[in-house]
């Protein structure tokens, strides 16, 4: 790689570590081509994206930004994924490091918050943003039905009482 490109890497890491909202890094020896593909599929579908860069220049991309207490991370094959969802890469990272005992989660940042591999499972098994906005709504949703349950059981009661007398009178 030459020079220019390694600073120009060095300046798209930067952007990315300063715009993004969770970075996961992850051992990677052993994993063969398709694992990897299959990896940044499933990144890619869940709306991350997985990158392998040098280890120097990762940690020369982390200066100024508010990852930097990651940089003792970058040691050995590495590799990092990240998104602007903070439950994204977690997530796949997580899932696909149960599957496969070569890819190792090593920890993260979520802003200026720096994850080791537990705290970075944790997050993992959090619910995502969908599945928190389904169970508001169910909330929401509950208290209306149990009302509209309540005003109903009256006038129920009632039409049983004079069913009730009416068929009382006919079996007489």
């Amino acid at each position: 790689m030459e020079r220019a490109e390694k600073t120009e890497l060095v300046a798209t890491l930067n952007q990315v570590f300063k715009s993004t909202g969770v970075i996961v890094v992850a051992h990677n020896k052993g994993l063969t081509a398709n694992q990897v593909l299959d990896l940044r599929n499933k990144m890619a579908q869940a709306g991350a994206t997985v990158k392998v860069a040098k280890n120097r220049l990762a940690k020369l991309a982390l200066d100024g930004t508010d990852a930097t207490g990651i940089k003792d991370l970058f040691v050995g094959p590495t590799m990092l994924a990240y998104a602007d969802d903070p439950m994204a890469a977690p997530k796949v990272a997580a899932a696909f490091a149960k599957g496969n005992e070569k890819f190792v989660v090593l920890g993260g940042a979520l802003g200026k918050t720096v994850l080791d591999a537990n705290a970075v499972k944790a997050l993992a098994e959090l619910p995502s943003l969908d599945e928190l906005r389904g169970k508001i709504v169910g909330l929401l949703q509950a208290p209306a039905t149990r009302i509209a349950g309540v005003l109903a059981a009256p006038g129920g009661q009632i039409a049983r009482v004079i069913n009730a007398y009416a068929t009382k009178d006919q079996a007489a």
